[in-house]
């Protein structure tokens, strides 16, 4: 299993490119950031933990996920660049596509896009996008980006993505961009991760996580894709040596360890520790293996 780290970005303690530039010293495969476009101060819609309020203030001052990359992507040279998640829906897809095309482009092929549906529906409304309707939109979108990224003259004609043959460049450096899709488990999002995504992100409440990658993996068997999902296991809580390895033979590909939001030499210290408890190598490439954490 890859190991990653995900910052949660605000404009308070080590900058995402600082991060970057540490965890691929110390042989950490992936950086993820997450995306909140604004918070709507009156909010109808609960958090996913169930709670009324919101249970970090760092919803309200999240960075811009593709810029952050950026910056990420300009001081390193072998770190993959990702988000845990985006939020496609809430940009215009023509941009965003040339913004992640551009980021892959530039990187040498190492973007991966961790993608919801979005809980806010508040937050999703003031962007014009019907909450019924947003799984949908998002499949517009996924569909919409890969043929501005994949075709020599580019369109779509959707429900709420439409335009006519376009030329569009930079391509991504990959041929394909990797989707993974950060939603609770069920029916509904299997389905769709096994009809439009290349893989699954856990959520940080997510019980029960080697029986749902069993179900991810019957779902993607019956919609009739070759080769495996990625399941990227966002880690709530402190595993054990049990949860690893279960997590393993499940199928789990990539391990997505939290990284607090505090001064840059705090963070590095957590680094340092979490990188030993691991076992990682600067030099360990893009095939570590996750081992006990004590």
């Amino acid at each position: 299993m890859r190991n990653g780290l995900v910052l949660f970005t605000s404009d308070r303690g080590i900058t995402p490119a600082a991060l970057a530039v540490a965890g691929e010293e110390r042989g950490f495969d992936t950086i993820y950031v997450p995306e909140h476009t604004h918070i709507p101060v009156r909010r109808d819609a609960a958090h996913p933990t169930g709670g009324e309020a919101l249970p970090d203030d760092r919803y309200t001052r999240t960075l811009d996920p593709w810029i952050s990359l950026a910056t990420a992507a300009s001081v390193t040279s072998r770190i993959r660049l990702s988000t845990a998640v985006a939020l496609p829906v809430e940009s215009d897809p023509i941009t965003l596509a040339k913004q992640i095309a551009t980021l892959d482009h530039l990187s040498g092929g190492r973007v991966t896009i961790g993608a919801g549906f979005g809980w806010n529906t508040d937050e999703l409304e003031d962007h014009h996008v019907p909450p019924a309707k947003r799984r949908t939109v998002l499949k517009e979108y996924v569909e919409a980006m890969r043929s501005l990224w994949t075709d020599e003259e580019a369109s779509y004609d959707g429900e709420f993505v439409s335009f006519g043959p376009s030329w569009a460049y930079p391509k991504p450096a990959q041929a394909h961009v990797p989707l993974v899709v950060g939603a609770g488990a069920g029916p509904k999002t299997f389905a769709w991760i096994a009809a439009h995504a290349d893989g699954w992100m856990t959520t940080p409440i997510e019980q029960d996580i080697s029986a749902k990658c069993a179900l991810l993996r019957a779902a993607w068997s019956e919609a009739g894709r070759d080769g495996e999902p990625q399941i990227h296991v966002l880690i709530a809580s402190k595993p054990s040596p049990d949860d690893l390895a279960g997590w393993a033979e499940a199928g789990a590909t990539d391990l997505i360890w939290g990284v607090p939001d505090a001064p840059e030499d705090d963070v590095l210290a957590y680094l340092d520790r979490l990188a030993t408890k691991l076992g990682l190598r600067a030099d360990a490439g893009l095939a570590t293996t996750a081992g006990s954490v004590a």
